[in-house]
């Protein structure tokens, strides 16, 4: 695969990710096209290398981002304060 195939399925990838970006779509898709755009003219391989691999790392901290965003909304949604489901069963009387 090119370098140029990697960055554009990058910013495609982080693209993607930035419709659930908590400012909203436009912050994020105005911020990734600033970004990609401020380094059009390195011409390098090892340094398009370098910065594809630091955009990669940043996709997969938003994508971690994203999960512990869903973990937490889970774990307050089915744990009511500190009591854990166990705790908040009574027992049963027959």
């Amino acid at each position: 695969m090119s370098l140029r195939s990697k960055v554009i399925t990058l910013y495609k990838n982080l693209l993607h990710l930035g419709k659930d970006w908590p400012t909203g779509y436009d912050f994020f898709r105005h911020r990734l096209h600033k970004a990609f755009t401020k380094n059009k003219d390195v011409n390098d391989p090892e340094e398009i290398k370098k910065l594809i691999k630091h955009g990669e790392f940043v996709q997969k901290e938003i994508e971690a981002l994203y999960m512990l965003k869903k973990y937490r909304t889970l774990k307050r949604r089915y744990n009511i304060g500190n009591n854990s489901p166990q705790q908040i069963r009574k027992p049963y009387k027959a």
